[in-house]
């Protein structure tokens, strides 16, 4: 896959009865699209009857550590969308912290069409920094808007996502007991982070499904 620029890697899970939507995962600053949680969240998604659809930033491509410029990461990501539009033509996009965030600006700040978004870990708190982001583009943003925030998560404090949500023309907040940026939750919680994450993307399959057609 490539964006006019350096190619990337993209992978796809096509379920065995698609959906008519699909989803377009994007990964997290610290994480290429193979890592674990990626690729549980990848598949489970495809187990729910939704084509899925990840995909490496240019940088993780190349093997830097340092995301790229955020006009940069936005073209990657609109690519990545190009192609998923040649497999379905309804598309939420989903993502992993950054990739949720860089999302959200290609449709908010350039006009990419989605049916809805998701958010794993909003990163509305930069990492080291105690001011939250500027959010003005999630409010010029029609399409519905699922956010997941664990209550250990100091980049998306859930009493902070709140107060943008409230704000947001059609939003929703789930709010994960004892869950982190990654939504690992303590041995004490008795759960694993795989029934979290398998939780989570249960939710939002049914979100999904509850979508307006075009």
């Amino acid at each position: 896959m490539s964006d006019g620029g350096d190619a990337v890697t993209a992978r796809l899970a096509m379920p065995g009865q698609p959906t008519d939507i699909g989803v377009v995962l994007a990964h997290g600053a610290g994480a290429d699209q193979d890592h674990p949680w990626m690729v549980l969240v990848r598949d489970a998604l495809a187990a729910e009857g939704f084509p899925t659809l990840t995909f490496n930033y240019a940088y993780t491509e190349a093997g830097r550590g340092r995301p790229d410029r955020q006009e940069r990461l936005v073209d990657v990501h609109g690519a990545a969308v190009g192609r998923m539009r040649s497999y379905v033509e309804r598309i939420v996009l989903a993502g992993k912290s950054m990739g949720g965030r860089i999302a959200s600006h290609l449709v908010g700040d350039q006009g990419e069409e989605a049916v809805g978004l998701v958010y794993f870990g909003y990163p509305l708190v930069p990492l080291g920094k105690g001011e939250p982001r500027a959010t003005d583009h999630l409010e010029r943003i029609a399409a519905p808007q699922l956010f997941f925030a664990g209550t250990r998560d100091r980049l998306s404090p859930p009493d902070a996502i709140a107060r943008v949500t409230q704000r947001l023309p059609d939003a929703e907040l789930v709010v994960v007991d004892d869950a982190d940026h990654s939504f690992r939750v303590p041995k004490r919680s008795g759960k694993t982070s795989e029934d979290v994450l398998g939780g989570l993307v249960a939710q939002a399959a049914a979100w999904i499904r509850r979508l307006s057609p075009p």
